[in-house]
């Protein structure tokens, strides 16, 4: 990543035309009548939507320029992830363009990278990072597959939980511990020994549970080992972290959006139930929530994008998912209060946004976690 884009105004600018164009996509090319029509469906997201955010640079802002990519920061991949968190788009951006993608670009293995990337970035490859084996361990260690060296290759042998975007991934990159420590291996989905079940979630997605039965894969298909691997492995996870806050900013800023056009509209004793001070003031506290939980993220990324250390980056991804979880939880469940009893309805689109609220905060640790690992790597402050 560049330590340095130019100066403030034409970043600015940069990223106000790349706001304008991820909302005319959002206004043109998604709709909620879409998201309902693929909740439980397989694969879970339109090939077609995919290639098209892949021309419009997307899949590559996190991706080094020499693989095809643009080679920008965190900030960018924001603004596309929260105004597709707006649409609710069900396209895997988080879990194949940032944590798979960024777990390749942080190994060591060149003409692999070249080759996952550019057909990321194409649009030809939708990748998932296969890390997490237990629940409530977020920890890159925690690790029970394993990778045993044969004549040939590498045999891999274990599960992995908790896979976002496995529903139609075209392969896995996955963690394994081998003699040399922790791995990271390339494992297309189609290779013999690989299962994938998927297990539904609230909003109509899915995490897989990907069994490895003896898989061979080659040593060419090693994408880092040792120290490598386990700090592509972390970094990948705080930078997907960050992203997913970014999706919650998006998810609740259209939830309140919808909320308030129903209480302008909404009339009870002759008027709408916006005129009603008691709703006038919760509408006030939402708003400032969803205002801190901005700030808090672009603070964060601006942080994270000047290049801090490893201590530094996994508390700033901490407190931006915490504070965006809380933030995401509450509007959501407010807005579902202030609808009445329609907001309870399958027909109600305040209700799918609650949905997409509770997954993506527990995705990749929930607020409480967060909460507790910021106040361990955080400095204190200063007298």
């Amino acid at each position: 990543m560049p330590a340095a884009r130019g100066s403030a105004a034409p970043d600015a600018e940069h990223r106000a035309l790349l706001r304008d164009s991820v909302n005319d996509f959002v206004e043109r090319g998604t709709t909620l009548a879409r998201v309902r029509a693929l909740r439980g469906a397989q694969p879970e997201f339109d090939r077609a939507v995919w290639r098209r955010m892949a021309e419009f640079g997307w899949l590559g802002i996190l991706v080094p320029e020499r693989y095809g990519g643009m080679e920008l920061g965190l900030g960018e991949m924001a603004i596309v992830a929260e105004g597709l968190g707006r649409a609710l788009a069900p396209e895997p951006l988080t879990a194949a363009a940032v944590l798979a993608a960024r777990a390749i670009v942080h190994g060591d293995n060149e003409d692999l990278k070249r080759l996952l990337l550019e057909a990321l970035v194409s649009g030809e490859l939708v990748p998932a990072l296969a890390w997490q084996e237990r629940a409530g361990n977020l920890s890159s260690g925690a690790i029970d597959t394993r990778a045993e060296s044969v004549a040939d290759g590498v045999r891999l042998n274990g599960v992995k939980r908790f896979v976002a975007g496995a529903a139609g991934a075209d392969g896995f990159v996955v963690s394994a511990r081998s003699a040399q420590g922790i791995a990271a291996y390339w494992v297309p989905a189609k290779t013999p020994g690989v299962e994938l079940t998927l297990d539904a979630l609230a909003d109509g997605r899915h995490y897989g549970t990907v069994r490895l039965t003896d898989v061979k894969i080659p040593l060419s298909d090693c994408v880092a080992s040792g120290a490598t691997a386990r700090a592509a492995l972390t970094r990948a996870c705080d930078e997907a972290t960050v992203i997913a806050g970014a999706e919650l900013l998006g998810v609740m800023g259209k939830a309140l959006d919808i909320t308030l056009d129903y209480l302008k509209t909404r009339v009870q004793f002759g008027k709408p139930i916006g005129s009603f001070q008691t709703l006038q003031h919760r509408s006030v506290d939402l708003y400032i929530q969803q205002q801190l939980a901005s700030a808090t993220l672009d603070e964060c990324t601006g942080q994270i994008d000047d290049d801090c250390d490893e201590r530094t980056r996994s508390a700033l991804a901490s407190r931006a998912k915490a504070r965006c979880a809380d933030a995401a939880l509450l509007i959501t469940r407010q807005a579902i209060q202030m609808h009445g009893a329609i907001g309870f309805t399958e027909d109600s689109d305040v209700g799918l946004f609650v949905k997409r609220a509770m997954t993506l905060s527990a995705w990749l640790g929930n607020s409480a976690l967060h909460q507790r690992r910021y106040l361990k790597l955080a400095p204190a402050e200063q007298e």
